[in-house]
C-alpha cells in the first residue's frame, strides 16, 4: 500500500478519453490490452492477463444506443469471465441487473449437459456516476459466504472438493460484484486502486501516479491521438451524455417541484377537514387557508361535509 498523497498536485490537462468511450472504441485493441490488464489487476489485487475482450450482449451500438451505459466482457487467461460496466445515470433496479447480467453469462457459457464443475467464475464491475445504496464507502466488495447458523463458522471446502475445483475456497466458486461509486471518492489517492478511481472521476492522470496499466492510459488515451474520425464520435459521445445527465436533472427538479405543490394541496385539503370537524365556518376557514370560498366548498364536498 502506499502512503497518502495530498490533493495539491500538479495535474496533466484533462485531455485524456474517457474511459467508457476507450472502452468502446480503443481498449478491444489486443495492443491495448495492458490498460484493462493494470485496473483488474489493481482492483483484484492480483497480476491479471487478458485472453480477449468482447461486446456484452446489452451493449448494443446502434441508433437507439444508450450513451448512459457501456459494458464489455472480458475473458482472462485462467477462463474467469469479467463484466465490466459504466452507467452514468440512475436506474432503480440496477441491482438487480447486476443479478441478471452475471447469471446470464453463466447460462450462456454453459453446453447442455455439461457438469457443474465447468460453471465459469464472473466477476461482476460496476462503475457508477449516480447514488445506489446508501453508504460511506465509495468502493464496495461482495462475494458468497455459507455462515452457520449455531456456530456462526464459515463453510470450507474440504481436501478433495479443493482438488477437484482447483480452488481453495467456497467464495472462490461463486460470483463477485465490485460497485465503484465515482462521485463519492474524495479525490486523495491513498493507494494505487485510489489512482484509478481518480482517472475515472476526473479523466486525468497527475505525473507521479504509478499504478498498473495507467502509465500506458496516458499514451492509448490522449485526445490528441483520436483521428478526425474517431474524436467526431468521441464529442458526439459526450454530447449524448450531458444531454442525457441535463435531462435526467431536469426531470428530477420538475418532480420534486410538483411533488412539493401536491403536499402543499394535501395539506391544505387537510386543514379545511380538520377546520370544518372543529366546527368552524367557510368564513374562518378561508381565514386560516386564504383559500377562496368555493374551493373550501368543494373540498368540503368531496370528503361528505358540505352540510
Amino acid at each position: 500500500m502506499k502512503t497518502s498523497r495530498s490533493e495539491n498536485r500538479a495535474v496533466q490537462p484533462r485531455n485524456l478519453i474517457r474511459f467508457d468511450w476507450a472502452m468502446k472504441r480503443l481498449l478491444r485493441n489486443k495492443a491495448n490490452y495492458t490498460v484493462v490488464e493494470g485496473f483488474l489487476s489493481e482492483l483484484l489485487g492480483e497480476d491479471v492477463t487478458i485472453l480477449n475482450i468482447s461486446d456484452s450482449e446489452s451493449n448494443q451500438d446502434s441508433v437507439e444506443n444508450k450513451f448512459n451505459r457501456v459494458d464489455i466482457l472480458v475473458e482472462n487467461t485462467k477462463r474467469e469471465l469479467f463484466i465490466i460496466e459504466m452507467q452514468n445515470s440512475s436506474e432503480a433496479d440496477y441491482l438487480l441487473r447486476m443479478l441478471y447480467g452475471v447469471s446470464r453469462v453463466i447460462t450462456n457459457y454453459m453446453q447442455l449437459g455439461d457438469p457443474y464443475r465447468n460453471v465459469r467464475k464472473v466477476y461482476s464491475i460496476n462503475i457508477v456516476y449516480f447514488e445506489i445504496g446508501h453508504g460511506t464507502d465509495y468502493i464496495y466488495h461482495g462475494s458468497n459466504g455459507f455462515y452457520g447458523l449455531h456456530h456462526h463458522d464459515l463453510l470450507a471446502l474440504t481436501a478433495r472438493q479443493q482438488q477437484y475445483f482447483e480452488k481453495a475456497t467456497i467464495q472462490s466458486l461463486y460470483p463477485e460484484y465490485y460497485i465503484l461509486k465515482v462521485n463519492d471518492f474524495d479525490d486523495v489517492a491513498r493507494d494505487s486502486l485510489d489512482e484509478w478511481i481518480y482517472y475515472l472521476k476526473n479523466n486525468a492522470i497527475p505525473d507521479d501516479f504509478t499504478a498498473k496499466g495507467l502509465s500506458d492510459a496516458r499514451e492509448i488515451l490522449r485526445l490528441e491521438a483520436l483521428t478526425k474520425e474517431e474524436y467526431k464520435a468521441y464529442v458526439h459521445h459526450i454530447d449524448q451524455v450531458l444531454f442525457e445527465r441535463n435531462a435526467l436533472d431536469t426531470s428530477r427538479a420538475e418532480g420534486k417541484a410538483e411533488g412539493l405543490a401536491e403536499g402543499e394541496a394535501i395539506g391544505l385539503e387537510k386543514a379545511v377537514v380538520n377546520s370544518r370537524q372543529k366546527g368552524f365556518s367557510v368564513e374562518q376557514i378561508q381565514g386560516i387557508t386564504d383559500l377562496l370560498p368555493d374551493q373550501i366548498r368543494e373540498i368540503l364536498k368531496r370528503h361528505g361535509l358540505d352540510t
